[in-house]
Parts: C-alpha cells; structure tokens; sequence
C-alpha cells in the first residue's frame, strides 16, 4: 500500500504532478493584495460606528459610538453565537429609537477590515 502511495505522488499527468501544491510562491514575486470585503454602516437604518469599551457580562458591553455618546450595548443573538467581541474592537451599532441611552451590537470588523476603513479615512 505504501509503495502504491509513493509512485502515485510522482505520476505526472500533462506536467503537473498529483499532490502537486499548485499555490507555491515562486521567488521574486510580490503577493498580490488581498482582496478585503468591509460593511459599512448604513444611514438610513441608524447604523454607526462604536467602539467596544468595556465588558459588562451577560452579553451587554459599553461602547463609545462615533456620535460622541456612549451607550450600552447588546450583543444580538445572530452574531454571539459566531463572533467573540472583545475591548477595543470596532463594531456597527443601532441606537434605540426609544432609548438612546442603549443599543443593539449587529457587526465586529476584523483586523484587516479595521485596517481597510483606516486606510479610506472612515475611522
């Protein structure tokens, strides 16, 4: 079985080799850019920019939005099972229409998408 294993690794087939690593980087290039995606806060929905200040537990955080005003933030369910929030973090916020005071955590930007926005001068 082990023999089968090895003269399979160098079969080649039209010049490529098998298990070949097709994504090898060849010396002396540059590695293109990657390619970022970033959601930006939109207006019409009240979205704005916060950034996480403190933890206080039970999925709420005080955060300092971008308005000047800090609020306490509720991580909404969609994203605290799938995303860990942590101070410093900058994040999308909505303000409560009838408390303005609180609000809803709805999107956390990764390290490259932070460095995206600070590049374009939206942070």
């Amino acid at each position: 079985m082990d023999d089968l294993f090895i003269r399979r690794e160098h079969i080649n087939i039209k010049g490529v080799s098998l298990l070949a690593n097709q994504n090898r980087k060849k010396s002396g290039q540059a590695e293109p850019p990657a390619i970022v995606r970033v959601k930006l806060p939109n207006k019409r929905n009240r979205e704005m920019f916060a950034e996480a200040d403190l933890m206080l537990g039970a999925n709420h955080i005080r955060v300092r939005c971008f308005d000047g005003v800090t609020r306490t933030g509720r991580i909404k369910g969609k994203i605290k099972k799938r995303v860990w929030i942590r101070e410093g973090d900058v994040l999308i916020v909505v303000p409560w229409s009838f408390q303005d005071e609180k609000c809803d955590i709805i999107y956390r930007y990764t390290r490259p998408q932070r460095e995206w926005l600070q590049r374009n001068k939206y942070l």
